[in-house]
């Protein structure tokens, strides 16, 4: 090449210029990658850097709460759903320090008003967002509220807020204004005995307000009490608004966690993609490659051509495709939004850091590609190249076949790790199989669709002509057709699997809760059940026994299997009353005795068991959902941990650690008419309904994580649509000399497109069953370790709705394809290709 005189960058423009078609194939699927990385990278800086801006906590120049979440060793935190308590002299401690003018202590209690939420305050805590008073005073006694300029109420009116369903009469004695505007949720100011005597923490600070002393730095104050008191964490700016608003740290540990796996995944299919479509790109130039190779041109220049030509194209359609990428950000946003992952308000970090790591990650998956897509046509011996750039390559070699068949048996493998190991875990070791076997098929792909065809083809040929053809051209060429097929079956298969996996754990865990819910009904409150509340139950007449159902988060230690370190998983923890689960709730208890009187007892599920390696006996190690630690004896083992969380130990305990102190629910055993029970329950303002609309215990959790599964499907299956119709595309196009070779020698435009419809259909059905048998193993496995049956419970319409999708799109694109080849007459075709 070189002696020739010509340089490699004659040689990429020509070939750009050239073969335009199969460029624009590998832009197309390099662009789409890129904006789909830059948006989910713009997720994950926002649960590193964004959040909620603070609206009550804008006077304290630095505001401190309890560490909100738990250290995993080699891994990321895991965040605490309760707010995490105080020191008792957290207060004092701060305000001893230098720099520190005052400390103003907040406790917030929930209440409910006319209008939904209402959250209450001391009136000292108003400082930290400089409510003064406009209107009357300062509440001082024990009904006694000041409201917000935005209430419309006024001095002397009579205000009704309940506390854990016990309705209470305030009169309003003051009305304050700030020069903040609280939005998200309406506040009251009520007198400092008043909160102590709501508070289940007896008025015990739950946040702390830190005023600076003239001079001093808010940011280096907030790092001496991070310094001199570890457990704390101290904040400035809008880092303010993680200690205000509790969701706001959860919020960003889900964009992180999300959005690292959703990225990996998007990642991973691009790779697919890419390959796949550079794969083609490479097979239309097997005459130039050939002519390279027979002039004396070596592998590594052949290589270098290749790597070269994709990373330019690739280079133009990463940069173009990062734009688009913080569009896709906002809209995965509001997708998040409505999914219950974030909140409306949280705000998104923008910078150019996800569209650098896009472009990055995008042109290193393109130079991976190119090094495979070149090794065939850079290694082949010159003479062989000449002939395979009229017939095409020959099956595949032996390594790639060697590598297909290990990862196929490694993916039915782990497919079959349910039939020995019960549990979710297993269930997900069973999921990830699938993307194992997509792997496989990608390497035996040719080899596969060779033997269909082959055995198709007899039965095609017999029909028609055009099915003779199209068995033929499969035959001939099952690279091509190979190519085509596997986004097709990726598609099917990932859609399916992800369609069967929440599905199966909600159906489950409807029919654990359904069957294990004994009492007669249950009642709520809007804002939960207090202890007053639950007594106030118990009073009424045909209540033979109440058990209060409060559900919260435990971060439990454990070692992973062939590992020494722990490491920490966190599980649904629910708490009850245990002596009076025989009348209400049957978890189906397999070992030892449900009794979890005291703080040192628990029962785990079955699944728990299996992932921590405790029996009945073995002590639970690790920390409740305000962090707290948890030590206590496992006393029970139960089957239905889906439908009542993992780990259960006494109310009373579990309530102790959550933010308000408060039960979720409670189930009745009713002594008599349930029905006229029910009608007292409704008369006293208590939410009531039957049993069988108790929701399983973490159902909140599993509703979350279907809304964020199925925007992951729409996403990945988009891409995944843009690629089998670029695919399609590329592939037609390449026979554009064919097609017009065939008219030539006699056929016509009709029976070319009858060919084109057969080879179509053909393609189709071949795809969907690969699909389907990819999903098969993986499917099977996880109903083997969610329900124990082997045949998994699918939803069959939206099932048959991406199965019909996926291959009307291929039939779509290919005619579309088709007619676009066929538009040059076919004396100009033959001879621009010479």
């Amino acid at each position: 090449m070189a002696a020739a005189g010509v340089g490699f960058g004659q040689l990429v423009r020509a070939d750009l210029r050239h073969h335009r078609a199969g460029f624009v194939g590998v832009a197309v699927s390099t662009l789409v990658a890129a904006a789909l990385i830059t948006g989910l990278g713009i997720l994950v800086e926002s649960g590193m850097r964004g959040g909620l801006a603070p609206e009550r906590y804008t006077s304290a120049e630095v505001v401190v709460g309890g560490a909100q979440s738990v250290d995993v060793p080699e891994d990321l935190p895991v965040p605490l759903t309760e707010r995490a308590k105080l020191p008792a002299d957290a207060q004092e401690a701060i305000a001893a320090l230098p720099g520190v003018e005052s400390v103003v202590a907040d406790v917030t209690v929930v209440l409910t008003g006319d209008h939904g939420r209402v959250e209450a305050h001391p009136w000292s805590a108003s400082a930290l967002s400089g409510f003064r008073i406009t209107e009357g005073a300062e509440p001082s006694g024990r009904l006694e509220v000041v409201v917000t300029g935005s209430s419309s109420t006024s001095v002397g009116d009579t205000l009704r807020l309940s506390y854990g369903g016990v309705e209470g009469e305030y009169r309003v004695v003051g009305i304050a204004e700030a020069a903040v505007t609280t939005e998200r949720v309406p506040h009251v100011f009520l007198s400092a005995p008043r909160i102590a005597q709501l508070d289940p923490g007896e008025g015990a600070a739950q946040a702390l307000g830190v005023f600076v002393a003239e001079g001093a730095s808010p940011e280096a104050v907030a790092g001496m009490i991070s310094e001199r008191f570890p457990a704390l964490h101290a904040v400035t700016g809008s880092s303010r608004g993680d200690v205000e608003f509790l969701e706001s740290g959860a919020a960003r540990a889900s964009l992180v966690t999300i959005g690292s796996a959703f990225a990996g995944t998007c990642l991973l299919v691009a790779m697919f993609i890419v390959a796949g479509t550079l794969s083609l790109s490479v097979q239309s130039r097997r005459r130039d490659f050939a002519l390279l190779r027979a002039v004396g041109a070596t592998s590594a220049q052949v290589h270098r051509l290749v790597s070269r030509e994709v990373l330019t194209v690739s280079a133009v359609a990463a940069v173009i495709g990062v734009v688009p990428g913080y569009f896709f950000a906002s809209v995965l946003q509001s997708a998040f939004v409505r999914a219950g992952v974030i909140p409306g308000d949280f705000a998104l970090a923008v910078s150019a850091l996800p569209a650098v790591a896009a472009v990055l990650l995008v042109l290193a998956s393109a130079w991976g590609a190119a090094r495979i897509a070149a090794s065939r046509p850079a290694r082949i011996d010159p003479v062989e190249a000449l002939r395979e750039s009229a017939t095409g390559p020959v099956g595949i070699g032996r390594a790639r076949m060697i590598t297909g068949v290990v990862l196929a048996a490694a993916g039915v493998t782990l497919s079959c790790i349910p039939l020995v190991i019960r549990g979710q875990s297993a269930a997900g070791a069973a999921a990830g199989a699938s993307i194992i076997l997509i792997i496989a098929l990608a390497l035996l792909g040719p080899l596969l669709v060779n033997r269909v065809v082959r055995l198709a083809g007899a039965l095609l040929g017999r029909l028609s002509a055009p099915g003779f053809l199209a068995s033929a051209n499969g035959t001939a060429d099952a690279r091509r057709l190979a190519a085509a097929i596997t986004p097709i079956a990726l598609g099917i298969a990932l859609g399916l699997v992800q369609l069967g996996a929440p599905a199966m754990i909600a159906n489950e865990a409807a029919a654990q809760t359904s069957a294990g819910v004994i009492a007669d009904l249950r009642v709520t409150a809007p804002a939960g059940l207090s202890d007053a509340g639950v007594a106030r139950i118990a009073s009424l007449p045909g209540v033979a026994a109440v058990n209060p159902v409060t559900v919260s988060q435990a971060v439990l230690d454990h070692h992973e299997l062939g590992k020494e370190e722990i490491t920490r998983t966190d599980f649904v923890l629910q708490g009850i009353d245990s002596a009076v689960a025989s009348s209400t709730i049957d978890l189906r208890v397999r070992e030892g005795a449900l009794d979890l009187r005291g703080p040192d007892r628990v029962a785990l599920s079955t699944d728990a068991r299996q992932v921590l390696g405790l029996d009945v006996g073995d002590t639970l190690v690790g920390r409740f959902g305000d962090g707290a630690p948890l030590e206590a004896e496992v006393v029970a083992i139960y089957e239905r941990g889906l439908g009542f969380g993992d780990v259960t130990m006494s109310g009373d305990v579990v309530r102790a650690h959550t933010t308000t102190g408060m039960s979720g629910l409670a189930l009745i055993d009713a002594d008599g008419d349930a029905e006229s029970l029910r009608a007292a329950l409704e008369a006293d303002g208590f939410v009531v309904s039957g049993a069988g609309g108790v929701a399983a215990a973490g159902a909140d959790g599993r509703s979350q994580q279907g809304w964020v599964n199925a925007v992951a499907l729409i996403v990945i299956l988009g891409y995944i649509a843009i690629a089998v119709v670029n695919t399609l595309m590329m592939a037609t196009a390449q026979r554009s000399r064919e097609f017009a070779l065939l008219q030539l020698i006699g056929a016509s435009r009709r029976q070319v497109r009858a060919m084109m419809r057969t080879e179509a259909s053909m393609l189709v059905v071949i795809a969907t069953v690969f699909g389907v048998a990819i999903s098969v193993p993986p499917l099977v496995g996880m109903s083997m370790g969610i329900t124990g049956q082997p045949v998994p419970m699918l939803p069959l319409v939206p099932g048959a709705i991406l199965v019909g999708a996926m291959g009307a799109l291929a039939l779509v694109a290919l005619a579309v394809a088709t007619h676009a080849a066929m538009r040059t007459r076919p004396v100009d075709e033959i001879g621009s290709r010479q």
